[in-house]
């Protein structure tokens, strides 16, 4: 039997001498639990958010992007692409040439990223999921070349999701000086008519941003032809997504860059990882302080064990043990938080998954979801757990040791 954490077990159930000693563990128990109760939840929110922005980027962009890692282009049949394309466990292929823009219609302008796609785009991505409108997504028709804005972008150059008569699109030309008597020499001009829909995201991003069309009109536009910007891949079902890429990036050498979805918006995702870590280390500040209330707890059970220290060591207890008897109390305080704040938090996360109980806005609608997204990620309430006894066993291991040392002296 573990002597000193027999004691300490039966010193914190027992009834003390002094009322307020049970009050202030009591407390303490209840400090350290909402501390991390709160931790398991706020890292919770964030993973959801995560995800929901995940998922929304899950429309528009590939599995995996191939890029070159020196300039804007490369050559369209480059035998490195062209091996990576014929990988088994590539699925879709598609070529992209994407550049800026200024695109007018009637009396309005935007700059825009124009995104020129092959025909396969629809089976590469889920734009059909999130096409608003009567018609349907096409690139071209004969001779026809069909655009597919954002729905912020349309709503800033006045269009309707079936526009009338031409939308124009202006491009620097690669080569050649700018005439200043006459600029409009110095750029490429084409037109896009409507395909009858637009696309929304749901992320600036895209929906005030971009536009969609043939890879042939972005090629004639920028001047570009025989190149692209990047390759674009779906894989298999099944894929190993991190093996493949692994594969892949092998093939590219130096001159490709293989890229996922978290690549492809990684300064999206590292702000969102830097505010989870910013919430993590206030709420740790939190649970410090909450932590004082052990070390109260501790200091006026010390004093009021005094007379029991005294029969301890008459009866054969060493002074490290009667140390061990306090640490022991503390480690208990912190544990029992921990635990009893994790399985609260668990819950609390559990019915807002189910119940959506906190909701985004005052009507349904008013946000792309309801209700505050919940994903609770292990690996988190892991962390969580670890922080909590950490933190609270180093906040006891100081005091006890010195007003021990006193109490023993």
């Amino acid at each position: 039997m573990n002597f000193p954490l027999f004691v300490a077990r039966r010193y914190l159930f027992s009834r003390k001498s002094t009322h307020a000693i049970n009050v202030i563990s009591a407390i303490s128990v209840i400090g350290v639990a909402v501390a991390t109760m709160a931790l398991v939840i706020v890292l919770s929110v964030f993973n959801g958010f995560h995800d929901l922005v995940a998922s929304l980027f899950t429309n528009f962009d590939p599995q995996l992007e191939v890029v070159p890692t020196k300039g804007k282009t490369a050559a369209s049949n480059d035998p490195i692409l062209t091996q990576i394309r014929q990988l088994p466990q590539v699925d879709v292929a598609t070529e992209s040439v994407e550049d800026q823009a200024l695109a007018v219609y009637h009396d309005k302008q935007a700059m825009v990223t124009v995104k020129g796609v092959e025909d396969n785009f629809a089976e590469l991505s889920h734009i059909n999921e999130i096409l608003y409108g009567d018609g349907e997504f096409s690139l071209h028709a004969a001779n026809l070349q069909y655009g597919t804005p954002g729905l912020q972008l349309a709503y800033n150059l006045g269009l309707s999701a079936a526009w009338e008569g031409n939308l124009y699109i202006f491009a620097p030309k690669r080569e050649g000086q700018l005439d200043m008597a006459n600029p409009t020499q110095g750029f490429v001009v084409d037109s896009l008519i409507t395909s009858g829909v637009v696309f929304n995201v749901k992320q600036a991003k895209y929906d005030r941003d971009y536009i969609l069309t043939s890879i042939s009109f972005a090629r004639n536009l920028f001047d570009l032809q025989g190149r692209l910007t990047s390759l674009e891949l779906r894989l298999k079902p099944g894929s190993d997504l991190d093996a493949v890429k692994a594969e892949m990036q092998s093939i590219a050498g130096d001159k490709f860059r293989v890229m996922d979805r978290f690549e492809q918006q990684e300064d999206t995702f590292r702000i969102m990882s830097i505010e989870k870590l910013m919430a993590y280390i206030f709420l740790t500040f939190i649970l410090v302080v909450a932590c004082f209330n052990i070390v109260g707890s501790l200091s006026m059970l010390i004093i009021d064990k005094k007379d029991d220290v005294v029969t301890l060591r008459n009866l054969g207890a060493s002074d490290h043990q009667i140390v061990r008897v306090f640490l022991f109390e503390g480690r208990m305080i912190s544990a029992m938080g921990a635990v009893i704040g994790v399985a609260l938090g668990l819950l609390l996360c559990w019915l807002q998954q189910e119940f959506g109980f906190v909701s985004l806005g005052e009507s349904e609608g008013t946000f792309i979801i309801n209700a505050y997204p919940v994903s609770v990620h292990y690996t988190d309430v892991l962390l969580v757990f670890l922080t909590v006894i950490a933190v609270g066993w180093l906040s006891v291991w100081y005091p006890v040791r010195y007003l021990s040392k006193r109490l023993l002296d």
